[in-house]
């Protein structure tokens, strides 16, 4: 079972790497006029979007057997609990989160994204409350 924390662990804390890091790429895009400049930007976010789509694989198909090693049979009463099914609906917000930022990135590619660099600056704080809402969750399993 250790060596798959581990693993979740390791991709969890990758994939919110790429969560952060991407709609930061976004606010230096919406600010940039330079050609040159926003086609490197276009490779940097089409990179990272290709190592977010491995992490979130990763992410989720580690969490399938860290549930099942931690339940055993049991996983129907483990995955009906409050605090589980909470942590299931703030991750599948980040899941949108997530492909929200792919959406964004073809908007750029296409020329037509228009919102603005605080706009981003915003967008790119969100992750971090589900973030911390869903640790509080599994540590604490409050309900």
């Amino acid at each position: 079972m250790l060596w798959i924390k581990t693993f979740h662990i390791f991709f969890v804390v990758s994939w919110f790497a790429c969560l952060f890091y991407l709609p930061r790429l976004f606010v230096n895009h919406a600010q940039t006029t330079e050609e040159a400049l926003r086609d490197m930007l276009l490779g940097m976010e089409h990179r990272l979007i290709k190592m977010m789509r491995f992490t979130l694989w990763g992410t989720v198909i580690s969490a399938v057997f860290l549930v099942w090693s931690i339940s055993g049979e049991y996983w129907k009463t483990y995955i009906s609990q409050g605090w589980f099914i909470v942590k299931i609906i703030l991750v599948s917000g980040l899941i949108f989160y997530h492909f929200w930022c792919i959406k964004i990135h073809h908007n750029f590619q296409q020329n037509i994204e228009q919102r603005s660099h605080v706009w981003f600056r915003v967008f790119n704080e969100v992750p971090v409350f589900f973030l911390l809402a869903v640790i509080y969750l599994v540590i604490a399993k409050p309900f």
